[in-house]
């Protein structure tokens, strides 16, 4: 009799042990590198690291071609231009080869 109690309590423990180990989780190991990755892309996209503490301003526009190239900017995105007719797409051209 005492034997088959001793079998029985080991088959509980083996179950509930197998049971709790099923609860184990790796979160805290996750939770411990959480955005690691985002941080390690946007470093590597980022040219110059340094590129704010440089106050030298940018040379070679000035402010009048700057505006003009921004009102077109946005004027491409207000009046887009016409779509063309794929059909007609290298029709008429003259090209040797």
């Amino acid at each position: 009799m005492t034997s088959i109690h001793t079998l029985i309590r080991a088959a509980l423990c083996a179950g509930f042990c197998a049971a709790l180990a099923g609860c184990m989780t790796s979160t805290p190991h996750w939770d411990a590198t959480f955005g690691d990755s985002v941080r390690q892309i946007r470093e590597m996209q980022t040219l110059n690291p340094e590129g704010s503490a440089n106050t030298d301003p940018v040379a070679g526009i000035d402010g009048a071609a700057a505006v003009s190239a921004q009102k077109s900017y946005v004027k491409s995105f207000t009046a887009p231009a016409a779509p063309t007719n794929s059909f007609t797409i290298g029709v008429g051209s003259s090209s040797s080869y």
